[in-house]
C-alpha cells in the first residue's frame, strides 16, 4: 500500500516528499495532522532499514512535528514506530502525531477517526505542506 503511494498509484494527501522519504497523512489519524514518514524504498522492519536511512527518517518527522506545532496550533507531538505486531502495512513508518494538553490520548490507546471530507483532509495537508515549505516554523528559527 504505502509502495503505491510512493509511486503514485494510489492518492494519499502529500505532507512532504525528498529524496529518501515520503510524508503524508494517516487515512485514520488519531487527531488532525496524524502523518506517516516512510523511506521511499520498502523495508518490512527497522532491522532492514539501513542505518544511514534512520537519520533522513528522524529528520523528516522531526519537520513534520515542527509543522504541526506551527500549522495546526499543536502544544507537543507523539512519535510512534511500530513493527510486525499491530503494524496494518508491512512498510516502515513513524507515526507523528500532533498533541495538545487534555486532548484525550492515554497512553497506546488511539482513539481514530476519519476525516469529514476529503477537502478536511486536503486542508490539513495543505497547511502542513505550507509550514515545511515557508521555513518559519520553531526548528528553522
Amino acid at each position: 500500500m504505502f509502495d503505491d503511494i510512493i509511486e503514485g498509484a494510489v492518492p494519499a494527501h502529500l505532507v512532504l516528499e525528498e529524496p529518501e522519504v515520503v510524508a503524508f497523512l494517516d487515512v485514520y489519524p488519531v487527531f488532525d495532522g496524524h502523518t506517516l514518514v516512510v523511506p521511499r524504498l520498502h523495508y518490512g522492519t527497522l532491522a532492514e532499514t539501513p542505518p544511514d536511512l534512520l537519520a533522513p527518517l528522524m529528520a523528516a518527522g522531526r519537520r513534520v512535528a515542527a509543522a504541526q506545532r506551527e500549522a495546526l496550533g499543536a502544544q507537543g507531538n507523539f512519535f510512534a514506530l511500530n513493527e510486525v505486531v499491530s503494524q496494518s502495512v508491512p512498510h516502515v513508518h513513524l507515526h507523528v502525531v500532533p498533541r495538545r494538553q487534555g486532548d484525550g490520548l492515554r497512553g497506546f490507546l488511539w482513539p481514530r477517526h476519519s476525516y469529514a471530507d476529503d477537502a478536511a483532509a486536503s486542508a490539513v495537508a495543505r497547511a502542513l505542506r505550507g509550514a515545511l515549505a515557508s521555513g518559519e516554523s520553531e526548528l528553522t528559527r
